[in-house]
């Protein structure tokens, strides 16, 4: 299972770590939930706890990130960023898993 997250993503997660005071064991979560107009969404949080027989987990740029098994399907080879813009801020999902994806970005179809 191969799920990038680039390091510009990893220092906003990292803010909202910070800022949240969560503690030092926060890992993001990521997975694909049911919904949106294209089939599927993308799901983001936070979780203190993976479970090795459940999730995905790899470390990148200082912080951990759990996929879940079923997830992992759909998110393999998929790049996190985030993107700070004058039209737009959020993090954006680059997979190459996603047949058609909607205009806002945060829904697919596989």
């Amino acid at each position: 299972m191969s799920l990038t997250v680039t390091e510009s993503a990893v220092k906003e997660i990292q803010r909202v770590i910070g800022e949240q005071s969560m503690p030092e064991e926060t890992m993001l979560r990521v997975g694909v939930v049911g919904g949106g107009c294209s089939g599927f969404q993308y799901s983001l949080g936070f979780d203190q706890a993976a479970d090795e027989s459940k999730d995905h987990v790899s470390e990148q740029h200082g912080i951990k990130v759990a996929v879940d098994k079923k997830s992992a399907l759909f998110l393999d080879g998929t790049t996190i960023d985030f993107y700070e813009g004058l039209e737009k801020r959020g993090f954006t999902f680059d997979n190459p898993n996603a047949v058609k994806s909607c205009g806002c970005g945060s829904s697919f179809s596989a």
